[in-house]
């Protein structure tokens, strides 16, 4: 056996605790996981069925800790992991898969699929399985700070735009400040109207915040490619700056597996609780807003659609609140027919819109997010994660639908009664 594989086996033997065996146990092979994954409905492919994408980790379940399957390898009657197997799972469940948990929403018997392919991303991150692609982000990540590379100079370029342009202070490294905001790299430099936007409504509002020079960047490539120990080394880094700072609260921004890195995942990987409270940008904007702080007037009247991004609405739990902030200020508002935590994925997420050899396949299962709005003819979209925003941006050009897609934090701004600011 080589020396990858017993490191992959390790650590997939390692993922095998006692959530994994009631999960493993109570699976009837029933099947219902694949109608739920879009992989597998746009596709047609068996080998994209949520739960055949946890195989590996089974495998070592089964033949461990089960006793039909001790006999059964005992005998030479199974085949254990091979190098094989490990490569040629890599791509299902790196390009196939956005840990989108819609999955775990339809299971019978309660497992959820997800957390187990993303322990199947470890075993596999751990014997060096894993996207050339994500392995350069991860790397990034670790010695410049972002995944894409975005150092200080370059946010502060950006903080200079965005005052220009306002004329408003964007508040750096505030020593007590309430709120500490984070950015995905995303938001620095494709789209910059969030953080214009943050800083108008937090001016209108009142809010004390600040960025920290030290972590501004919410993106955890850690948790896409499966690595716990810098998925907990890029955390400790947003805490080392929050409790520099002394803030009361650490925002999420519009970034789905970033909100579920700091908030959900975090203290996990770093062994302790924090010291400050986690909230997402449409936690506190609903919370501002029903206050009576956040102060809008009038209403987009274009006809609109919300699309939930997975890891803050069906992973998160941020369900009430961007629907209800966007009905406060749209006119015609229309949902999906399948919408908020069965909403469907955009096709990108967990890492899957940084694999380039992924492109063809996200395109090909972006005709369920077609059909959805093909269905209600909108003239705009909103969602609140960078992400879902690049992808869905890509899939519509593929598709020729000129369709624009917004910020939800951006569509607050839009309609921000400024007058009293």
């Amino acid at each position: 056996m080589s020396e990858r594989l017993e490191r992959g086996l390790q650590a997939l033997r390692a993922e095998v605790d006692a959530k994994v065996k009631t999960f493993f146990s109570s699976c009837v092979h029933c099947g219902i996981c694949a109608e739920s994954c879009l992989f597998f409905t746009e596709t047609g492919d068996p080998r994209y069925t949520p739960i055949y994408k946890t195989l590996p980790l089974r495998k070592i379940w089964k033949e461990e800790y089960t006793f039909w399957g001790k006999l059964s390898k005992s005998l030479g009657l199974t085949q254990s992991l091979t190098e094989d197997d490990l490569k040629n799972w890599e791509p299902l469940v790196y390009d196939g898969c956005t840990l989108c948990g819609r999955c775990s929403m339809v299971c019978p018997m309660g497992i959820d699929i997800a957390s187990i392919i993303q322990k199947v991303k470890v075993g596999l991150a751990t014997a060096d399985y894993s996207p050339n692609d994500l392995v350069q982000a991860t790397q990034r990540a670790v010695e410049l700070g972002s995944p894409m590379g975005i150092k200080l100079p370059a946010l502060k370029a950006q903080i200079k735009h965005v005052e220009d342009d306002i004329g408003l202070t964007v508040p750096m490294d505030i020593e007590g400040a309430e709120y500490m905001a984070l950015l995905s790299s995303m938001e620095i430099i494709n789209f910059p109207e969030y953080l214009e936007s943050l800083t108008r409504i937090f001016h209108q509002a009142g809010v004390s915040w600040t960025l920290c020079s030290d972590a501004f960047e919410a993106t955890n490539s850690g948790l896409q490619i499966g690595n716990n120990a810098i998925a907990a080394q890029l955390v400790e880094r947003v805490v080392a700056g929050a409790e520099k700072l002394k803030v009361k609260s650490v925002i999420s921004p519009e970034c789905g597996h970033a909100y579920a890195a700091i908030r959900w995942n975090g203290p996990n990987y770093i062994g302790r609780p924090y010291s400050f409270k986690v909230i997402h940008i449409l936690e506190l904007l609903d919370e501002l807003k029903q206050s009576g702080r956040l102060k809008t007037k009038g209403k987009d009247n274009t006809r609109l659609t919300f699309h939930d991004p997975c890891q803050i609405v069906r992973r998160g739990g941020v369900e009430a609140q961007p629907h209800q902030l966007l009905g406060s200020v749209a006119e015609n508002f229309v949902e999906m027919t399948e919408n908020g935590h069965m909403n469907w994925c955009c096709g990108g997420g967990g890492g899957v819109s940084s694999i380039e050899r992924a492109e063809g396949l996200r395109v090909k299962v972006f005709s369920r997010k077609k059909s959805q709005l093909d269905e209600l003819n909108v003239d705009k979209i909103v969602t609140a994660c960078a992400n879902c925003r690049l992808v869905m941006e890509e899939g519509l050009e593929e598709n020729d639908m000129d369709i624009p897609i917004v910020g939800l934090t951006e569509v607050i701004a839009e309609q921000l009664d400024e007058s009293n600011s």
